[in-house]
């Protein structure tokens, strides 16, 4: 199955919550404040766990960048679902692409860059971010 079909699929799904199911198609995208070109879809909140996990869709549009950052608390892992791109977590740089996955721990450095066409990821982040 085409990796861009993947991406598709996850964001049409369903998450499944104790008590509720939630459409993703029904959930906005919208853009990260300092980072042009990267779009989020929360797909479950801090709000929903009480602050133990949260998880989102991110897309790094094509030749664009989530910039040098870390985390202070959060450990936060990604599966990349479509597209390609560059990983750099400190003096490492790793070439990704669809089915891999990505761990960064807290206080550590990194970067993930699109290649030249979009980047899809699903990310993790225990405790949630805020």
């Amino acid at each position: 199955m085409e990796s861009k079909k993947i991406a598709e699929i996850f964001e049409q799904s369903i998450v499944f919550f104790p008590g509720t199911e939630t459409e993703m198609n029904a959930k906005p995208w919208y853009s990260h404040p300092a980072w042009k070109g990267v779009l989020l879809k929360d797909l479950v909140t801090g709000k929903e766990t009480g602050g133990k996990f949260s998880y989102h869709l991110v897309r790094v549009i094509k030749d664009c960048e989530v910039m040098d950052h870390d985390h202070e608390t959060q450990w936060e892992w990604n599966l990349v679902i479509s597209g390609n791109g560059v990983f750099v977590i400190g003096d490492k740089k790793v070439t990704i692409a669809p089915g891999q996955t990505f761990v960064t721990p807290p206080k550590n450095h990194h970067t993930v860059s699109a290649g030249h066409e979009d980047l899809s990821l699903l990310a993790l982040f225990v405790p949630a971010l805020a």
